[in-house]
């Protein structure tokens, strides 16, 4: 698809991710980003630097994706959609109905606002967690569905949901399965990722950085804007329909991701270690390789050097964080 001259809905824009596919996008040609968020989760401080460029707005009436009269209102002349709207891992496992209603009903609603006003093309934010535990590595596309959270059923449901409307209605599109996106503007929600958080909180009241169980835990961690290039390189493919792995292929364990912290930041004390608690994944990497063949994409940022950026973003914006950390608490 062609860029230049559109215009693009990005749902959950107020997002982690979704602020940054905002500033990609805004690095394109493009006529204008609307962007659709209810702020459950993402923030107008997100969107500070965005909404400087005249081409970017919040819309206006509203941004949630179960309201579908707002919906479809803002899908009028939209060229585009990057829907990023869900609800997280363990508000998905303490509230499956409420997962249902969003993250199932809501995403039907966005299909179908989306073939009514002749949408040239969905991305669609799937997830690692359609996944589970790997029962084989790296993951390829083709890897069974080993999940058992209603957080990853729902995403299940999103991308069946998605193959329907392609095949009955011509609707164009991708799925991407985001490995462990962590960056600037991360919180303390994200069940994977908030461990780096809590880490950075532990060194700067001098106490040792926490791991439970041995950290043999191990993931595929991408970088925030390195995910949100990847929605650009989709939405500009040709690729009428398919599934792809968001990572970069690159395993990493809870204690080697906790050692290298502590090497950046030059704090010299040990690791505690603490017996384990409720874990949903242990175990999980990505193919990145059909990404790269199909849509385009490859990876700029390796680990420590996004782990740097992550600190130094930590560190001028402090309000922020505490911010973050306080809603972690509520």
């Amino acid at each position: 698809m062609q860029l230049q001259g559109s215009k693009i809905l990005v749902i959950g824009g107020a997002g982690l991710i979704g602020s940054h596919v905002v500033e990609e996008l805004l690095k394109e040609d493009i006529q204008e980003v609307v962007i659709y968020d209810n702020f459950c989760r993402g923030s107008q401080q997100n969107l500070e630097v965005a909404l400087r460029d005249p081409r970017c707005r919040v819309f206006e009436i509203g941004g949630d994706i179960l309201q579908t009269d707002i919906l479809n209102a803002a899908m009028q002349g939209i060229d585009a959609v990057v829907h990023l709207a869900a609800l997280w891992l363990l508000q998905c496992y303490e509230f499956p109905r409420a997962a249902f209603d969003v993250n199932i009903r809501g995403t039907f609603n966005v299909l179908e606002a989306c073939v009514a006003h002749k949408v040239k093309r969905l991305i669609y934010s799937s997830s690692a967690s359609v996944y589970g535990d790997a029962l084989s590595e790296p993951m390829h596309e083709d890897h069974p569905y080993n999940n058992w959270t209603f957080y990853g059923a729902t995403k299940i449901a999103g991308e069946h949901m998605l193959k329907a409307f392609h095949k009955r209605y011509g609707l164009n599109g991708v799925g991407l399965r985001y490995m462990n996106v962590y960056g600037p503007r991360q919180d303390y929600q994200g069940t994977y990722i908030a461990v780096m958080m809590k880490i950075l909180d532990n060194l700067d009241r001098g106490l040792p950085p926490v791991v439970y169980g041995d950290g043999s835990q191990s993931y595929d961690f991408i970088y925030v804007t390195d995910a949100a290039r990847a929605n650009i390189c989709a939405l500009k493919s040709e690729v009428p329909f398919g599934f792809y792995n968001v990572g970069r292929g690159i395993k990493t364990s809870i204690k080697e991701l906790t050692e290298l912290i502590l090497k950046i930041t030059g704090v010299n004390l040990p690791i505690q270690y603490e017996p384990t608690g409720p874990t949903f994944v242990t175990n999980r990497v990505g193919d990145p390789t059909a990404a790269r063949n199909d849509l385009g994409f490859t990876w700029q940022v390796d680990l420590e050097e996004g782990l740097r950026r992550l600190i130094a973003w930590r560190s001028t914006h402090k309000e922020a964080v505490a911010c973050r950390r306080a809603k972690m608490r509520a």
